[in-house]
Parts: structure tokens; C-alpha cells; sequence
């Protein structure tokens, strides 16, 4: 830097300036030469080495060096080179002016660290695009983990920033933060919390992206579609999309279908109420011409089953049955109970509704009479 000044110096007066005007020439030609030079550190970063780095990641195997040496995270460096060259430079160009030099070199500094935290910020953003579909717990505790580092770089820039502004060591600051952290928590406590539960949600192996949930006492019925550390969004099955806190689920009850979605099938269980006075005693004659007695609901019990064995919809590998349940007032229930092989809510419902109006015409065909209830006049 030194030999910078003396060829600034030579120049000047080569060039017949002398008197007050050669400090005045001085500080302007070193001033443009620190701008060409930050300028030219640029168009270096820009037009040499990212394509240089574009062109070898483009022609490796793997992704994931094409995602974090990729042209976001490259720009964002570039911006903060031209910044390094002038903070480098300024105790040569303003070398005779000490309050200046202070003052543009605290907002160089701060520059520095803005772009510095932008860097990072799009570095974890870069890092979140490695997620493809489903996530493991794995994954998603990692992306956890980056919420959580990108609190904490916005939280260790912004302390860097007010101590370079007032022109203070950052350590002071940050010492001086632990008289204070009893407060912090009291006002950030519900984002403490929330930070909290997304952790225990995501290191329990809880909940994943494409999860279908359902929560109680709320209309969330639907996928999973993004999760951090203080919201999970679901799109419901009419398209709505809703916001629920990950403490609501950690500290409430969800129904996670994954398991559903990865069995064998999807339950049914139904019942249906008949009429008492729909029940007739049946005689049987075998072929020993024995003569055996059962009844109109016995028979439509072993026939439904045996509709239910018999029908490639049902996955028999699982528990099917129809079985009496204890009498109401409202009739003798009998449950149906069974798997459907089809787990997509369309198919699934259609499959339901025709293996049920099969049951409701089998009971006609026993003589049993479906319970109603009229509605008083």
C-alpha cells in the first residue's frame, strides 16, 4: 500500500500540481485508484471465477456441490470482496484525515457484516434445497438445526453492527447480554417455546413433510407441506392452507395417517342399526336331513363375511369381521369391520359406499329390517 502512496505521490507531481492542491489530488487519485481496484476484484469474482466454479460443478455427478457452489451463494460472496478492498485501503487513502477515515471504515464494517449475514443466510437457504419429498427425522432435525443457526446469525450480526456503530469491542456486548437474558426469555418466551416443541417434533421422528394429519378441535385435515421451527403448514384437501404452531401439536393431540398410508390398507369400521322385530328364527335341514336352528341375523353375519372374504377390494390378510355389538335402544347394532386395499380418499370412499348398499340389499334378501328413526311431527 505504502508503494501505492509514493506512485500516487510521483504522478501528482509529474504532473505539475504543487501547493495546497497536491494533498487535494493526492486523496482524489487515491480514492479512484481504491474504487478501480475494488471494482476490478469484482469483475474478477463475477466474470472469472464464478463461471470457472458454474463449469466445474456442472460437470460433477453429484447435486448437492451444484446447489452449494451455486450461483446465489457465489453472487453474495462477490458483493462482499469490493467492501474488503476498500476497508483494506482506506488507511492509505485517508491517512492524513483520522476522523474521516474512522467514520468510512465503521461504515465499511458494517457493510462487511451485512453482506456477510446475507451470505449466510443464503448459504441455509441453498442448504434447505437439498430436501427433496419425504423427509427423515434426520433431515428434518438438520433443517431444524438451520432455523436455529439463522436466528443466531442474525442475532450475532446485529450485535456486531451496534458495536462497530458505537465503536465498542462486541465481546463487551455480548458479556453485558447476560445480565439481560432473564428478560430476553420473558419477552421472547413464546418463541423460545415454539423453537422448543419444533425440535422435540422433528427429534421424535413426530411429523414429516407430506404427513396427512388431523387435529381435534381444529379444521386442519390435510398434508403437510412445510415445517420449521415455529409453524407447520398444511394444505388442506379443499386447497386452504393452515398455519399451526408445532407447540399446539406437541402440547395437544394430532392423528398422523402415515401409518395407514403405509399399511396394508385403510380401516372401515361401520354399523348398522336393525330392527329387533326384524329377527326371525330360521330352520335348517341338512343334508343327514338333521334339522338345525339359527336365525335371519346369524345368516346375514356369515354371509357378510364371506362377501367381505370374497371381494379382491379387501385385503384379507388383515382383520375383517362383522360381529354383534350390545343393544340400544335404537336397535341391535352390527359392526362391519374390514380393510380396503385402496387408500386415495375418492377411490376409497366409492369402494366404501358399494360394499355397504351390498350389505344393506344382503339384509333385504335375510328378511332384516334396517332401523329408522321418523322425525317427530
Amino acid at each position: 500500500m505504502e508503494a501505492i502512496r509514493i506512485w500516487a505521490e510521483k504522478l501528482i507531481s509529474g504532473m505539475g500540481f504543487t501547493g495546497a492542491a497536491v494533498p487535494v489530488m493526492r486523496h482524489l487519485l487515491l480514492i479512484v485508484i481504491a474504487a478501480l481496484l475494488a471494482l476490478l476484484c469484482e469483475a474478477v469474482c463475477r466474470w472469472v471465477i464464478i463461471p470457472t466454479v458454474d463449469r466445474i460443478t456442472r460437470h460433477t455427478k453429484s447435486k448437492w456441490d451444484d446447489i452449494l457452489f451455486g450461483r446465489p451463494v457465489l453472487k453474495s460472496l462477490c458483493d462482499i470482496v469490493p467492501a474488503i478492498v476498500v476497508w483494506k485501503l482506506l488507511p492509505l487513502v485517508f491517512y492524513q484525515f483520522s476522523l474521516l477515515q474512522e467514520l468510512v471504515t465503521r461504515i465499511t464494517a458494517i457493510y462487511i457484516t451485512v453482506a456477510s449475514m446475507r451470505l449466510f443466510f443464503v448459504f441455509i437457504q441453498q442448504l434447505k434445497l437439498l430436501d427433496t419429498g419425504r423427509r427423515t427425522s434426520v433431515q428434518q432435525y438438520i433443517l431444524s438445526f438451520l432455523g436455529i443457526l439463522r436466528v443466531a446469525v442474525f442475532f450475532v450480526g446485529s450485535i456486531i453492527i451496534v458495536a462497530i456503530a458505537i465503536g465498542q469491542n462486541p465481546l463487551k456486548l455480548f458479556a453485558g447480554l447476560g445480565a439481560t437474558s432473564a428478560i430476553l426469555m420473558l419477552v421472547f418466551k413464546d418463541t423460545i417455546e415454539g423453537l422448543v416443541a419444533g425440535i422435540r417434533l422433528t427429534s421424535a421422528n413426530m411429523l414429516h413433510v407430506g404427513d396427512w394429519i388431523t387435529v381435534p378441535g381444529t379444521e386442519v385435515n390435510g398434508v403437510v407441506t412445510e415445517m420449521n421451527l415455529t409453524t407447520v403448514k398444511v394444505r388442506n384437501f379443499d386447497n386452504t392452507i393452515f398455519t399451526i404452531s408445532p407447540k399446539t401439536l406437541v402440547s395437544g393431540t394430532f392423528q398422523n395417517w402415515k401409518g395407514m398410508q403405509g399399511s396394508g390398507g385403510r380401516r372401515v369400521k361401520r354399523i348398522i342399526y336393525f330392527d329387533f322385530r326384524s329377527i326371525r328364527k330360521v330352520e335348517l335341514t341338512t343334508k343327514d336331513g338333521e334339522t338345525t336352528i339359527t336365525t335371519n341375523m346369524a345368516q346375514f353375519r356369515q354371509a357378510a363375511e364371506d362377501n367381505l372374504a370374497g371381494d379382491p377390494r379387501v385385503n384379507t390378510e388383515l382383520m375383517y369381521m362383522v360381529r354383534q355389538m350390545e343393544p340400544t335402544q335404537c336397535g341391535l347394532p352390527v359392526e362391519v369391520y374390514f380393510f380396503l386395499r385402496v387408500k386415495e380418499w375418492k377411490k376409497y370412499e366409492h369402494q366404501l359406499a358399494d360394499i355397504m348398499e351390498q350389505l344393506f340389499l344382503l339384509a333385504a334378501d335375510k328378511g332384516l329390517k334396517i332401523y329408522e328413526q321418523y322425525p317427530e311431527q
